[in-house]
């Protein structure tokens, strides 16, 4: 099947090249790969992107026209190289092709999100914001009893939901749920008023493990990224949005600095988290009206960067705002009515 693939890759790239398929009224490639090959929205386009990267990566096309890589590796490479460009995944094509003939695709994702970040962290977070903007929830109306939920999430909001959910052990002997079922009732348990925090959001704060550096926290040139428990790459700035208010247990790093840091205080503690929400009201974020429980906790200047989780360099940001200040580097400038103006990025500054 990987070498059928290997050469359908090949046809479709001489195709594309082509235009040919502009004779058939299609307005693209991956139109008519949908309409002649009956393939779906997304397969039409992984199978082009492949087409086209491979082009420009000679030993992986050699290895897949061999047999020797399979598809979803190539897949890979393709997205890859789409990422940060091929010019430098064709730099570094050996090693990583000797690391795809060790690892499963899901392995080896996780290793092109980390060179991603260590090649160009901008357009790691530029990917990671993009897929951000995929998210949706859709739950259907009722049908014969059964409602449909179908949605898309990033990979943070999917770990939380992921650990939120999980862990099915049963409460009895009489408990025959199955795992799938016992999900769905947790889901439904987590949405219940009771269990939907404190009204100044000072409950407990979703659990996730995030394996970190020190560099990845600075921000230093050419650092990893965070990887979520499961092995999920996210971008270094996302590391920073959720460690503004989070319990750090270790930080892996070297010397003074990481005893410094190991030591000092990140998560908001309970009383201080309501103390923000008699001041703040909610996300301080101007024309912003979400109230305080679902907010996070955001330190005007980083605990990384030395700054104190106290009143004076707290404040209450809700999640969408907080992405902003973050991922889409907006700043923040307070206003003398007690709000935050975000100020948008100069263009230049960062990637799309």
């Amino acid at each position: 099947k990987d070498r059928l693939e290997a050469i359908f890759a090949e046809g479709l790239r001489r195709f594309d090249k082509s235009g040919e398929y502009a004779a058939d009224g299609a307005i693209d490639l991956v139109a008519w790969l949908r309409s002649r090959c009956k393939l779906s929205g997304s397969a039409a386009a992984e199978r082009v992107g492949i087409a086209r990267q491979l082009e420009h990566l000679p030993q992986t096309e050699k290895a897949f026209a061999s047999g020797h890589l399979a598809y979803q590796h190539v897949a890979v490479m393709a997205r890859t190289a789409e990422h940060v460009g091929a010019q430098a995944v064709h730099k570094a094509e050996g090693s990583l092709l000797r690391l795809a003939e060790t690892m499963d695709p899901g392995q080896f994702t996780g290793v092109a999100k980390t060179f991603e970040h260590r090649v160009d962290a901008q357009a790691a977070l530029a990917e990671a914001n993009r897929a951000h903007q995929r998210r949706y929830l859709t739950i259907s109306e009722p049908l014969d009893g059964i409602v449909r939920l179908d949605g898309l999430l990033d990979a943070e909001a999917g770990a939380i939901v992921r650990n939120a959910v999980s862990g099915y052990r049963p409460t009895g002997k009489d408990d025959d749920r199955t795992p799938g079922q016992h999900r769905a009732d947790r889901l439904v348990e987590l949405c219940q008023p009771r269990a939907a925090g404190s009204a100044d959001g000072a409950g407990p704060r979703p659990h996730l493990i995030i394996r970190a550096s020190v560099d990845t926290l600075t921000g230093a040139p050419g650092s990893p990224g965070g990887e979520l428990d499961g092995g999920t790459i996210i971008p270094a700035e996302t590391v920073r949005r959720i460690a503004c208010d989070a319990a750090i247990s270790r930080i892996i790093g070297k010397g003074e600095l990481d005893a410094e840091i190991t030591r000092a205080s990140r998560s908001t503690p309970a009383a201080t988290r309501r103390a923000l929400a008699l001041r703040d009201r909610g996300c301080v974020a101007e024309h912003c009206t979400r109230p305080p429980q679902w907010t996070d906790s955001h330190h005007v200047k980083h605990w990384i960067d030395q700054g104190p989780t106290t009143m004076s360099n707290l404040i209450l940001l809700c999640r969408p705002h907080h992405r902003k200040v973050h991922e889409d580097g907006w700043g923040l400038q307070r206003l003398t009515t007690g709000r935050w103006a975000l100020i948008r990025p100069i263009p230049s500054s960062r990637s799309a």
